[in-house]
């Protein structure tokens, strides 16, 4: 009797060295290697170099300079495809060094024209170079080192980025610019102030969100001018700036005029000095005021805005991870995030010798990775679910530093389950969840935004969060228009208020104005496709 044969399949394993993006074998294969063409750019300013080989790397077009101006460029693109016509070649890839902004123009000159353009980052094309032409550095060995780079599976796709994504980047990239100089210029404020006003500055806690401070070195102009008006000046000097103050702020005010030691030489010039450089820092900071009401404008357009359910994660914070994210789909999963940023340690192995939890690699999206700890050093001095995991971890003696980068990688998953499966945070160890519409309602407060633009804004916040939270959304909402005073004359708010409330379906409007609930509408298979974990949909 024959044995039985057994079901179970063998499978075979392919293992290859290629980068995942980078490969062009199958396509090589495909259409012959004489007829695939690799098309090498090296970037300049004003000009680029190009030339073209086959996949084998002979030279179909020698290196050709080409400047930044219209004619040139339609020349280029014209010997491109006269050279394919001749040559037969049937597939063609761009690789483009990344250098600055200079790789922008030949980038999109060729990817007009129908060529799949990648990149190549400049470390990888230095790597290249040197294995051949050691201690030399032309263009035309660059360009070779592209070639050298693309054949082997180095020179990678970029994702395509919307234009609300780019110009999202673009703003908290700005934003985030005019916070470091206004953080710059504080820091020479206080050096300015400290020559003028010896310890003046030990007087506030918090001397940046006080206008009870500025306010006195404008007006008086040495510490021997405030210990003589007394409290009786200064309070009128205050109240003719119409600051407000506490009795107890102008008592340590003089108590340091009493005690305050001599100034500087030329003590009033650099009291001049430090009021322009204030005047630089509050026009920077209403700037800055202004740039995060169109960034939150921009993120409640996006299921990043989710991330506000998140607690420890504000407006800015997910406006900076979404804006050096770009679209959730170009991750495939959350270690696509991790890797991207880099938040993983380097390795060095050889033989028996093996560093494994070296620092963070160095070769990473670094834009990003900031962008990611920033929220983890948030999440772990407001969250008290993290705080209490990191206390542990430094119990235990691990280091503060990986501490830190675990918690980013613990948001960077559970953020991808939110984004990209477009449900609020929900986590078995943190009980509750943050209101969006609530959170984004008190930032806009805070900010003065006007309410037309604060409509917009959180109708179109409710589009992104789903069906199923519709109803605790609701609720502070709910509570706010409960306790808004009813009298005549017309309530901005509160018309807002209602809007929203009608969109979430909670409320309607009677005919005569009056308000009651809404009924509730069944939900369907595809509105609990992405319920938080634990929802029955049955």
């Amino acid at each position: 009797m024959a044995p039985k044969r057994s079901r179970t399949r063998t499978r075979r394993f392919v293992t290859t060295v290629h980068k995942p993006h980078g490969v062009i074998q199958p396509r090589v294969q495909s259409v012959g290697p004489e007829r695939f063409g690799i098309l090498s750019v090296d970037c300049a300013k004003h000009r680029f170099k190009w030339m073209l080989c086959d996949f084998y790397g002979t030279v179909l077009i020698s290196p050709t300079t080409v400047a930044h101006n219209r004619p040139e460029l339609d020349a280029t693109i014209a010997q491109l495809q006269q050279a394919r016509q001749e040559h037969d070649l049937r597939d063609l890839i761009v690789a483009v060094e990344r250098t600055g902004r200079y790789h922008h123009v030949p980038q999109h000159l060729f990817a007009g024209a129908g060529c799949e353009v990648r990149l190549v980052h400049p470390f990888t094309s230095k790597q290249y170079r040197q294995a051949i032409d050691p201690g030399v550095k032309t263009d035309d060995t660059d360009l070779a080192a592209l070639h050298r780079a693309a054949v082997n599976g180095c020179a990678l796709r970029e994702a395509a980025l919307e234009p609300h994504d780019r110009e999202l980047q673009l703003l908290i990239r700005q934003r985030r610019d005019w916070v470091r100089k206004t953080s710059a210029l504080c820091c020479q404020i206080r050096e300015y102030l400290h020559s003028a006003y010896p310890g003046y500055l030990t007087c506030f806690a918090t001397p940046w969100h006080s206008e009870v401070m500025i306010a006195l070195v404008q007006r008086f102009e040495s510490a021997a001018a405030m210990l003589d008006a007394g409290v009786t000046g200064l309070s009128d000097a205050l109240r003719q700036q119409g600051v407000r103050f506490q009795r107890a702020t102008l008592d340590t005010v003089l108590a340091w005029a009493n005690q305050a030691p001599s100034p500087d030489c030329a003590a009033a010039l650099q009291r001049r000095i430090a009021l322009a450089l204030e005047e630089d820092r509050h026009r920077k900071t209403l700037e800055i005021q202004a740039l995060e009401r169109e960034i939150a404008h921009r993120l409640a357009r996006t299921p990043y805005v989710l991330l506000l359910s998140f607690p420890g994660v504000n407006v800015v914070s997910a406006a900076d991870f979404a804006g050096e994210m770009g679209p959730i789909a170009n991750y495939l999963t959350a270690k696509a995030i991790t890797g991207r940023a880099g938040l993983y340690p380097s390795r060095y192995q050889s033989d028996q010798v093996d560093r494994a939890n070296g620092s963070l690699v160095r070769c990473a999206n670094h834009t990003l990775r900031a962008a990611i700890m920033t929220i983890a050093e948030n999440l772990i001095a407001c969250n008290d679910y993290f705080k209490l995991m990191t206390e542990r971890w430094k119990a235990m003696g691990h280091d503060a530093r990986a501490n830190r980068v675990r918690v980013a990688c613990r948001f960077c998953r559970i953020a991808f389950q939110m984004v990209a499966g477009r449900q609020v945070f929900h986590h078995p160890g943190i009980p509750g969840r943050h209101d969006i519409l609530d959170k984004l309602n008190t930032f806009h407060r805070e900010h003065g935004t006007g309410t037309a633009q604060v409509l917009a804004d959180l109708l179109a916040a409710t589009g992104q969060v789903p069906r199923s939270a519709h109803a605790e959304e609701a609720r502070p909402l709910l509570d706010e228009q409960a306790r808004r005073p009813r009298r005549r004359g017309p309530q901005l708010l509160g018309d807002v208020l209602m809007e929203v409330l009608a969109r979430l379906g909670v409320i309607q409007s009677s005919p005569s104005g009056d308000v009651r609930p809404a009924p509730p509408e069944p939900a369907t298979r595809a509105e609990n496709a992405f319920e938080p974990r634990g929802a029955n949909p049955r």
